[in-house]
């Protein structure tokens, strides 16, 4: 048969919950499309009991990988980065029509979202160098403080930076321990979709990592307000969003992480994703326990400890 009477056969773009690939609990799916408002796909637009099943998967999930070593969790990182990698051309599609970038913006823009999960992937045994440590007492004892993750964050991603964006958010959640339930752009939802197949098919353990579509606002209110979340980044919300999600997130004393300034749209989206990100997102959603230990006289000779 030539290709001229060939029918392609269309992606079906589907959540990725607890490491399963499941429809919408609604059924509902809402139209993608690129710069120019044409077709690109359906995505599934997620309901509030698709945000609940998330958290569950989430907070399941954290306990192993929390208590992994954070070598390992380097390790497992530094592996979806090579998933990344060998399907380049796949998420360059999915980046360039829905922003509308040249297919050489939109490779470098890949490019770089790989580089930055490398990049995480690379901290994860070392950002407790810089976040803990022995501390000065006056006293006969001594302390140290360790940095532990928080649980299970919720986060929105950007709306415009779809795919390098989405990787800036996601990677420090993860790196330090944390799981994490994803709000992906609702306009551009295609690269975190297929993130999630990425996830699949890498060392991560399922639940580790959850990826939700659909309208911002209703995912992101069910998951500011549930009490099993630790957590919640607010990166994709609007002003007027973030202030709501802001005082539901209050009810059980969440960390939110609020990006500033907002832009004219008063989406946070003005944060430059191609800047070196420093470590402010991987100490965002640590938490420090400190231990006191007395010190005691050993021997004869009057040494301590």
């Amino acid at each position: 048969m030539s290709d001229q009477n060939r029918l392609g056969v269309f992606k079906t773009y589907k959540l990725y919950v607890g490491g399963k690939f499941p429809r919408s609990e609604s059924g509902r799916v809402y139209e993608v499309t690129d710069s120019k408002g044409q077709w690109l796909a359906n995505a599934p637009q997620s309901s509030r009991k698709d945000a609940r099943d998330a958290v569950v998967a989430a907070r399941k999930a954290f306990g192993g990988w929390s208590g992994a070593t954070a070598y390992n969790r380097g390790q497992v990182l530094y592996r979806v980065a090579e998933m990344l990698e060998g399907r380049k051309e796949q998420f360059v599609r999915e980046v360039a029509a829905p922003e509308g970038l040249s297919k050489s913006k939109a490779a470098a823009a890949v490019d770089a979202a790989i580089d930055r999960w490398v990049w995480y992937a690379g901290w994860t045994d070392k950002i407790g160098q810089i976040s803990g440590g022995a501390n000065p007492v006056a006293g006969p004892f001594f302390n140290l403080s360790t940095p532990e993750p928080t649980g299970v964050v919720a986060v929105l991603a950007p709306q415009k930076s779809s795919f390098l964006g989405l990787v800036s958010v996601i990677a420090p959640v993860i790196a330090t321990g944390n799981t994490a339930v994803v709000v992906a752009s609702a306009d551009a939802p295609l690269p975190a979709l297929s993130l999630g197949e990425v996830l699949a098919t890498s060392d991560v353990p399922g639940g580790v990592v959850n990826i939700l579509s659909g309208a911002t606002a209703e995912i992101a209110a069910p998951l500011a307000a549930h009490q099993d979340v630790n957590a919640i980044d607010l990166t994709g919300a609007d002003a007027a969003l973030a202030k709501e999600l802001e005082i539901a997130a209050a009810d059980n004393l969440k960390r939110v992480l609020r990006p500033q300034p907002v832009d004219a749209d008063g989406a946070s989206d003005s944060e430059d994703w191609t800047a070196s990100p420093g470590t402010h997102r991987l100490t965002a959603f640590l938490e420090t326990k400190t231990v006191w230990h007395p010190t005691g006289a050993l021997g004869a000779a009057g040494s301590s400890y």
